[in-house]
């Protein structure tokens, strides 16, 4: 499976065709239910055996190179610790290879979706943990961040 992540340019198109192939289909998409209990083992087994997937309800994947983010031992979502070996290997795993290197060598691979790996992005939402991302992707669920997280672009100072 590791050949796939370090040829991301399939699983990319894989991507983009299972989301426009589902868009029609998102009036039924809603969280709960046995549809979306069907999506969570559909998940479980194909991006658990491709990915590692934690099953974190907000995927990203197509944003870190085919990547998840969510097996960095510090669960960082937005790049590397400071920690990271000068062989590109993880500070708390030494034998584990950084996940934001490998995302970053990944995310130079790939094309419609390789810049995305610049955008910033929101916290994980641990109440998500073990739901569809698919599903929260299209009900727009996973980008809304955790409660009570505050952006700091909505944060004013005055002078």
């Amino acid at each position: 499976m590791r050949f796939l992540q370090n040829h991301p340019r399939f699983l990319e198109w894989a991507y983009a065709v299972t989301h426009a192939a589902l868009k029609p289909f998102q009036r039924w998409l809603k969280p709960g239910g046995a549809v979306e209990r069907a999506f969570v083992q559909g998940e479980i087994i194909t991006k658990g055996a491709i990915f590692n997937c934690q099953m974190c309800g907000q995927c990203v994947l197509h944003s870190t190179g085919m990547t998840c983010p969510m097996n960095c031992p510090k669960n960082l979502r937005n790049g590397p610790c400071g920690g990271v070996r000068i062989n590109g290997h993880c500070e708390i795993k030494p034998e584990m290879r950084c996940v934001w290197v490998q995302a970053w060598e990944r995310s130079r691979t790939m094309g419609q979706y390789g810049d995305e790996m610049l955008n910033v992005l929101p916290p994980v939402n641990r109440s998500l943990q073990g739901t569809s991302a698919w599903i929260n992707e299209f009900t727009g669920v996973a980008q809304k961040p955790p409660t009570g997280w505050v952006s700091l672009s909505s944060i004013s100072v005055e002078r």
